[in-house]
């Protein structure tokens, strides 16, 4: 699933470029992906979509501080927790975002979620909101995936 939502945030500049989902199946089963996988891809993109299309105005703001609840954590693990938390201090992500980035992981049923997979799900949500990273913030988000080197919360 995640090999197609990289090919279409870099096949497709914008997701109003996208075609309709059916036509969008016939392109992605020409080019080689996988009927399920597309299915899958598709469905949670929609769900994706539709929550992304719902967050409130640009003057929401929150000061308070999300805490994970042991599902969350064990679901999560703490290299995903500590980067939404990274992206969420360095303003990249909203509190919103934030939950629709955690929603989205949790939709996975995979555990704990890797942080490659993360990354993509934040790309996606930027992507279909049609907002982009800033430079530096796009190298982390396709940097390397060393989960070896802990990212440090000042």
């Amino acid at each position: 699933m995640f090999d197609i939502l990289v090919y279409l945030y870099e096949t497709y500049y914008r997701p109003d470029a996208c075609p309709e989902p059916a036509a969008l199946a016939r392109k992605l089963s020409a080019v080689g992906f996988d009927d399920v996988e597309i299915s899958e891809a598709l469905v949670w993109l929609t769900d994706l979509t539709e929550m992304a299309g719902a967050e409130p105005s640009e003057g929401f703001s929150s000061t308070g501080t999300r805490f994970y609840v042991e599902q969350e954590y064990d679901a999560l693990g703490s290299a995903a927790v500590g980067f939404i938390q990274f992206l969420e201090s360095a303003k990249v992500l909203s509190p919103v975002q934030r939950e629709i980035v955690v929603e989205r992981a949790l939709a996975l049923e995979e555990s704990p979620v890797g942080l490659g997979k993360l990354k993509i799900i934040v790309l996606m949500l930027l992507w279909s909101q049609g907002k982009e990273p800033d430079a530096l913030m796009f190298d982390d988000l396709f940097g390397s995936d060393d989960e070896q080197a802990p990212r440090l919360l000042h």
